[in-house]
């Protein structure tokens, strides 16, 4: 059977985004299930698929991953050919912590520039907390490429590190918070990179 990944809407759900970028970029086989977001019936149509109610979630032999960094783990080790993680520890251990750090913070980012794809918005004023975020997430953006002297994505090809951030760089685009000039080859590689172009056609398609 083919495997099933369950996601929320194209134009609202990060965390899809994230966790099929991973599995586009690993070139697996899979069947995409959208379920519309904020409706009266998401919650139980999302628990005939996951018993966590959440998406992502991956249908695989049997077998429930919920979770964006689950799934790009599982599939980080189910298909090892496509280098999903660095090659070199050191910058591998580096891209982990990244992803971990993004997984579990930026709570204020979060919550003062919600994810869309479109671009135009305006965000209140940033708090001190936001601004120190953004600040944070350049100086992630700068350890991985000088670690790993890539000059495309964090660290050489797209991986789950990027995937992780991808979301971001739409944040970024949406409200339009400029990045400096050293990152900007980032930015024009995860916007241009052919799934996230898929993403964005998608999306359109569905609005």
């Amino acid at each position: 059977m083919t495997a099933q990944l369950i996601i929320g809407d194209y134009r609202k759900s990060s965390w899809s985004l994230r966790a099929w970028l991973v599995l586009k970029t690993a070139n697996m086989a899979f069947e995409t299930v959208r379920i519309a977001l904020e409706q009266p019936g998401t919650k139980a149509a999302i628990l005939k698929y996951s018993p966590s109610g959440k998406v992502p979630a991956l249908l695989q032999d049997g077998m429930v991953i919920g979770d964006s960094l689950a799934i790009a783990e599982w599939a980080a080790e189910t298909y090892p050919q496509c280098t999903l993680w660095p090659s070199d520890s050191r910058v591998r251990a580096m891209a982990r912590s990244a992803a971990a750090e993004m997984h579990s913070g930026f709570t204020n980012l979060r919550t003062q520039m919600s994810f869309g794809l479109g671009t135009g918005d305006v965000a209140e004023a940033l708090t001190p907390e936001t601004q120190g975020e953004i600040a944070r997430i350049f100086q992630i953006f700068r350890s991985l490429r000088s670690a790993s002297g890539s000059t495309n994505f964090l660290c050489g090809d797209f991986g789950i590190v990027d995937a992780m951030f991808a979301p971001v760089i739409f944040r970024f685009r949406r409200y339009g918070i400029a990045l400096p000039a050293d990152l900007q080859a980032y930015t024009d590689a995860i916007l241009n990179y052919a799934p996230v172009q898929d993403w964005m056609a998608l999306a359109a398609a569905e609005a």
